[in-house]
């Protein structure tokens, strides 16, 4: 074997004394190093309204109701309170929840719209699915319009499936720790006219992948911008497109979104983070 020889096959076999040699461990950090635990006891960090309708199709009516258990889950201990109602001024001023978690609709008369623009315009908080965003000509609420970031909706592919999402950066609470695309159960997807990505108030933090166009068996969506995950920095609040069916709640991951997103909003509360007390 000739010298050269010799060198490479060293090289290719990892260059002999450091055969096998694996790659440093992570730092060790001791549980006793970091902050200690933050136990609620018996006072609750804050307290929410889910606000839902049931006079919308089956598909939303099947999310919403899920949405009510999924939520309710969280609330296992008393940490926080979570009002359920079809009527949004059920329980009076809105003023006393940190959050409203609105999954198949959004208000319609002109009482409950105006209650609703005085909380968000006061610093409340939102948490939006699906079709709590719809709007078009015919809904006659330019506020609601702007509110989320001047966008109407524009069309949908059809059937509800799967899609392939990806995670628009990990700098943001609501996605630091989801992986940079995943797959979202099936659902029916809202694209929006003008692109919310040429508003500069709105930060989009997922969008559908380019990865699955032409998507639709009976409707059929091309392509362009797609963002299914974003916030408008006027307001506290976060919409998540998904949140058709009875699917929605079947994947880890995506449950790990909404989780974020509920507590990235309730964080920013101009009350104080509950989650630092």
């Amino acid at each position: 074997m000739t010298a050269l020889a010799g060198v490479l096959l060293l090289a290719a076999c990892g260059g002999g004394a450091q055969k096998g040699a694996q790659a440093p461990a992570a730092p060790f950090v001791s549980a006793a190093d970091v902050r200690p635990a933050s136990y609620a006891g018996s006072t609750p960090r804050f307290k929410a309204l889910l606000y839902y309708s049931d006079r919308v199709e089956e598909a939303h009516q099947q999310f919403s109701h899920q949405a009510v258990e999924f939520f309710h889950r969280l609330t296992y201990g008393e940490g926080w309170i979570m009002d359920v109602s079809q009527d949004l001024l059920a329980q009076g001023d809105l003023s006393q929840y940190d959050i409203i978690i609105m999954p198949d609709a959004a208000p319609s008369s002109a009482r409950d719209r105006k209650a609703f623009e005085e909380y968000m315009d006061n610093g409340g908080g939102w948490l939006g699915f699906h079709a709590a965003s719809y709007n078009d000509r015919s809904t006659g609420w330019d506020w609601f319009r702007n509110f989320l970031g001047g966008v109407s909706f524009l069309c949908n592919n059809w059937p509800p499936q799967p899609g392939l999402v990806e995670v628009e950066g990990h700098d943001h609470p609501v996605t630091r720790n989801l992986p940079d695309e995943f797959v979202v159960p099936e659902t029916e997807f809202y694209q929006w006219q003008p692109d919310p990505r040429s508003n500069p108030d709105v930060q989009v933090l997922v969008s559908l992948s380019q990865k699955n166009f032409p998507m639709g068996l009976k409707d059929i969506v091309f392509g362009g911008d797609f963002p299914v995950v974003w916030t408008n920095r006027n307001y506290r609040m976060a919409y998540i497109n998904m949140g058709h069916g009875d699917r929605c709640f079947s994947d880890a991951t995506q449950n790990l979104l909404f989780v974020n997103a509920l507590r990235w909003v309730v964080s920013q509360s101009p009350k104080g983070d509950p989650f630092e007390r």
